[in-house]
């Protein structure tokens, strides 16, 4: 649910976005094949208005985590392909009937998605498999590959649409060595399917990192996550913030000494010549980590960063403005092009990642800078 009460919202930068999806494209070759990752609701910036973006720019494929993601993008009408990384064993019939891709990790998933492809006549059915190169969390491992591809070789009712594995440590050039032998024994696994089972699926096992980085090993397709949301592997690289998260001042206080502390726990203190204090009306059940508080970061209000102060709340938040010239109803920006996501991941100790998922949807998102098609 959305608040829809016009105090905060999630801006979605359209020509950012559009601007961050012709950068990973220039790094690729023009058959290359490229596939959005919006699982977890587009990494925070909601799942059907990115989806559409993506669709619109010419993305061919989507990625979501879990079966019910992809049914919420059929349902808004969104048609491209659409990979399932966790399909499960318990939603096959709604994969099916919302033409959703599966991932699939293991024999146990193929034999059970293949046991209810049967019973309804289907042949051919889109999966995608999954193989395990390291990161050692989901996947077909190389002593099973065999068993897989004669099970293949069997079975009329799947058809594989692509192999794909996951790099563990692509950003990291202190682990190069080992995402290159990710790669290569990606590669070798992959090639042995595709040779017996008698046609070529899709390869790919570059995410945003791995495009930057190793672009030599982008196969026929690649998987773009944090990369289009405005977050790089490669320090200097100017990719554009696509989500900017704003409020307005809901109260702006003059608070004299005597007037005591601010907050929960009266962790908030009233400097000797006063503080002027505004209240913003998101909290930590809106993604503003309560690590967060006490001064520890500091917003955007009129060009000019002001700290936060005291407890941060479920729905709100005190910011010191002293000396800030603000008014009720001013914007105060929690993150942005200032501050920046990876700004406020640092002071967490956190990835980026984090601090995007965690904004709720009860933030209401918002397409600025042009209209979608």
């Amino acid at each position: 649910m959305e608040r829809r009460d016009d105090f905060s919202r999630l801006e979605l930068n359209l020509p950012n976005c559009l601007e961050n999806y012709k950068y990973f494209r220039t790094l690729l070759k023009p058959e290359t094949r490229l596939l959005v990752l919006v699982k977890a609701n587009a990494y925070g910036h909601g799942s059907v208005d990115f989806a559409r973006m993506m669709e619109n720019a010419g993305a061919d494929y989507l990625a979501v985590a879990y079966p019910v993601e992809g049914m919420e993008l059929r349902r808004a009408g969104i048609s491209t392909p659409i990979m399932v990384l966790t399909a499960g064993t318990d939603f096959f019939e709604e994969i099916i009937d919302n033409s959703l891709e599966p991932g699939i990790p293991n024999m146990y998933t193929l034999k059970a998605l293949c046991e209810v492809l049967g019973k309804r006549g289907i042949t051919d059915f889109p999966i995608h498999i999954k193989l395990d190169t390291g990161m050692h969390r989901l996947g077909f491992m190389t002593d099973e590959i065999e068993e897989l591809t004669s099970f293949l070789m069997s079975c009329k009712n799947v058809r594989v649409k692509s192999v794909y594995s996951h790099l563990a440590a692509a950003e990291d050039p202190a682990n190069d060595d080992f995402t290159v032998g990710q790669i290569e024994m990606f590669g070798k696994n992959a090639g042995y399917i595709s040779e017996n089972i008698g046609y070529k699926p899709l390869f790919h096992i570059l995410n945003s990192a791995g495009i930057e980085r190793f672009p030599e090993y982008q196969f026929d397709m690649v998987r773009l996550g944090i990369g289009i949301y405005g977050i790089s592997a490669i320090p200097g690289t100017r990719l554009a913030p696509v989500a900017s998260f704003k409020c307005k001042i809901l109260q702006i206080k003059h608070l004299k000494p005597e007037d005591g502390t601010i907050g929960y726990g009266r962790y908030g203190h009233i400097a000797p010549e006063g503080t002027v204090i505004a209240t913003i009306p998101v909290g930590y059940a809106d993604g503003i980590d309560r690590h967060l508080g006490k001064g520890r970061c500091s917003f955007c209000l009129n060009g000019k960063r002001v700290p936060t102060i005291g407890n941060i709340c479920m729905d709100m938040c005190m910011l010191d403005i002293t000396g800030v010239p603000a008014e009720v109803g001013d914007t105060v920006t929690i993150f942005g092009d200032d501050p920046t996501v990876s700004e406020l991941a640092g002071i967490l100790d956190t990835i980026p990642y984090e601090i995007l998922t965690s904004v709720p949807r009860r933030i209401e998102r918002v397409i600025v800078g042009g209209k979608q098609r």
